[in-house]
């Protein structure tokens, strides 16, 4: 971490459990199915690793969402946490401490994987996160990827990927399930993705890494490019990987796997 967001995390001390809590609670009201997703990753890792402790990097981390969860299946786990965003960046410092490595890394540029400590990751994992780079950044990405694994290392891939065969019913979930999300707003269950960044903006530590986000993404975080899954099979295969495949689906959700 840069100096400014290893001091906000100490900061945080006090704070980060509850900002880690409102973070899950507004990611599960757009992710119902948020934490199935996770521990199918997990256990992907599990299989080959043969249950070892295993050397994870946690691509565009977050929070540490990934992070909290592989070290409370894995103890003994190496971590490595990569992200651009200072205030998440300062939350998965505050709570992960000494357990992980939480390092700035900007995935648009090809020049990212010089900040980790090594290149022989036994698995590298994202969730809802990669949707913002655009098609021609994250094919390179995928080859990059591939490169810093272990020969039979594990990529997993948690996004938005519409199944292509079934266009009409994945319209009508996607319907559903926001009908259900704001439902949830309306009643106060949980935070909209807005509401969770007003109050973190609003937070003496958190506002000014807020701030820094902001000029960051002067345009917001997203393009919103949710190409459908296939798209990631053929590009995982053509970025070298042995295997490829898809390891969970949840409606217009998929996790794709691939195998170096």
């Amino acid at each position: 971490m840069t100096p400014y967001i290893a001091e906000a995390a100490d900061r945080l001390a006090g704070t980060a459990t509850a900002f880690q809590e409102s973070w899950d609670r507004q990611q599960e009201a757009f992710l119902p199915d948020r934490e199935e997703r996770l521990a199918a990753m997990l256990d992907a890792v599990d299989a080959v690793t043969d249950g070892h402790a295993p050397r994870l990097l946690d691509l565009a981390g977050g929070t540490g969402t990934i992070s909290l969860r592989a070290l409370a299946r894995f103890p003994r786990a190496e971590v490595t946490l990569v992200d651009l965003d200072p205030a998440l960046l300062a939350l998965a410092g505050a709570s992960l401490r000494d357990r992980a490595r939480v390092l700035v890394a900007d995935l648009s540029r090809p020049d990212w994987p010089a900040r980790l400590p090594h290149r022989d990751f036994d698995a590298v994992l994202t969730a809802t996160a990669l949707h913002w780079l655009p098609a021609d950044r994250l094919t390179d990405l995928y080859g990059e990827i591939r490169d810093l694994l272990r020969p039979g290392g594990l990529f997993v891939n948690a996004d938005r990927m519409p199944d292509d065969a079934l266009p009409g019913l994945t319209d009508r979930l996607t319907a559903r399930a926001r009908e259900r999300r704001a439902a949830r707003y309306a009643a106060g269950a949980a935070l909209s993705w807005p509401d969770w960044w007003q109050r973190a903006g609003a937070d003496p530590v958190l506002g000014p890494l807020v701030a820094r986000r902001r000029e960051i993404y002067p345009t917001g975080h997203s393009p919103e490019w949710n190409p459908p899954v296939s798209w990631h099979l053929d590009t995982l295969t053509a970025a070298g990987f042995a295997e490829v495949g898809t390891l969970w689906r949840g409606g217009a959700d998929a996790a794709v796997a691939a195998v170096r």
